[in-house]
Order: C-alpha cells, then sequence, then structure tokens
C-alpha cells in the first residue's frame, strides 16, 4: 500500500484505538492522536499494556505525549478491540 494510502486510514481513524505493525515487525497500539505529512502520533491507553512503543508513557490522572511512528514504515493497521486491553 502507499504513503498516501496510510496516510488518509491515520486520519480516518483519528480518536480511535488502533494496532500499527511496522516493518521492522513492531506492534504499536494506542488511540491515534493526531497524524502529520509523514508520522503518526499515538497516544498510550490508560491502563493499557504491552504498548509496543516508547513515548513519555501515562502520568498519573491523565494521558501521556505518546510516539510518533513513520508513515512510510507502516505495513498494515487494524481497529483494536477494547478486549484488547
Amino acid at each position: 500500500m502507499s504513503i498516501g494510502y496510510y496516510h488518509g486510514l491515520c486520519n480516518r481513524y483519528r480518536g480511535r484505538a488502533v494496532v500499527i505493525r511496522t516493518r521492522d515487525g513492531r506492534v504499536h497500539r494506542g488511540i491515534i492522536h493526531r497524524v502529520t505529512g509523514n508520522r503518526v502520533y499515538l497516544q498510550p491507553m490508560r491502563g493499557g499494556r504491552n504498548l509496543g512503543g516508547f513515548g513519555y508513557g501515562y502520568y498519573g490522572g491523565g494521558w501521556g505525549f505518546g510516539w510518533g511512528i513513520a508513515i512510510g514504515a507502516i505495513v498494515g493497521i487494524s481497529l483494536a478491540s477494547f478486549l484488547l486491553w
């Protein structure tokens, strides 16, 4: 799939819990916070486990800042079921 396809998909799923798989085999889980021209930024879910990425994390009563994933590295995106959390 093209970068444009994944960029549009990330924009469509903004604010929703997703599972993103990248070319290097990593799996990232979180809520799409924002999408730029070449990155998608995920927020870790409150109380979530196995987030699969690096970031500032969860601080007490609120959301962490999350982390960015290069859109060009994405090989798959799917909506996450809340049963995973």
